[in-house]
């Protein structure tokens, strides 16, 4: 096996949520160029379509299923469409979220919860979900953020606090399931990526952010993808517990 063929998923099966837009897109067209089945999951269901024709474009196997991550039932709905139809599940990205922008002396407590509840409760609920039947060598990747590590000038209490919580969780269920179970789990930190969530920032926001960063300049989604793919296959086989901020620099700076 040459270094090169270390990053293929030939014989896989990725599950990924909020597959619907943005860099989830970029995530399942990624996983599908390099060799896997995709399961595609996001509440906008119809949006699904457009992802599923990229996957199916790389000679690769497509479902589309609605799910509210937030709603543990369509989570375990979400695997065991993937187990009937696909066959297996070797592969989550837990890539569903929201995001806000609103003062903590403002933010209502529904607002606050529905962050929680969808990026970091439902990311539990799916790895729990797919955790139940993934075997030996399998991936769970978790999308948090660099404000999970850092801050960004904007007030994101309820956003920054479900991606640290997720880089949390992500310790704690690699300590639990890599040994026993064979089953990596990590987190990626994104720094500015273009997105609906990047769409939505002040004017000359992202401008004023930029000399914070190493690299003076947002993320291609590609570059984002080409991690995932990284930490999904064996070329990242003895990586676990880990979080990879993806940023330019800016965490360090």
């Amino acid at each position: 096996m040459t270094v090169v063929d270390l990053f293929r998923l030939d014989g896989k099966v990725a599950v990924v949520t909020g597959a619907s837009s943005g860099l989830g897109v970029a995530f399942a067209q990624a996983l599908a160029e390099a060799g896997a089945d995709v399961a595609l999951g996001a509440r906008r269901v119809e949006r699904l379509a457009e992802t599923a024709a990229l996957v199916e474009g790389a000679g690769r196997r497509a479902i589309s299923v609605g799910t509210d991550v937030a709603n543990p039932d369509d989570c375990q709905r979400l695997v065991d469409e993937t187990v009937a139809q696909l066959g297996r599940v070797d592969i989550l990205v837990n890539n569903a979220g929201v995001g806000t922008a609103v003062p903590a002396t403002r933010e209502t407590p529904e607002q606050f919860r529905r962050v929680i509840d969808i990026n970091l409760n439902g990311c539990y609920w799916m790895a729990q979900a797919c955790g139940r039947v993934m075997g030996e060598g399998s991936s769970i990747i978790n999308i948090s953020s660099i404000l999970g590590i850092t801050t960004a000038g904007l007030p994101q209490a309820a956003y920054a606090a479900s991606k640290a919580g997720l880089i949390g969780l992500t310790r704690d269920l690699a300590q639990q399931w890599t040994g026993r179970k064979g089953i990596r789990v990590n987190a990626i930190a994104p720094g500015f990526f273009t997105s609906e969530m990047t769409d939505e920032y002040p004017p000359g926001y992202l401008d004023a952010m930029t000399p914070r960063m190493i690299i003076p300049r947002k993320g291609d989604p590609a570059e984002l993808a080409a991690t995932v793919v990284f930490l999904a296959s064996p070329a990242g086989g003895y990586i676990t517990g880990q979080t990879l901020a993806v940023d330019g620099g800016l965490t360090i700076t």
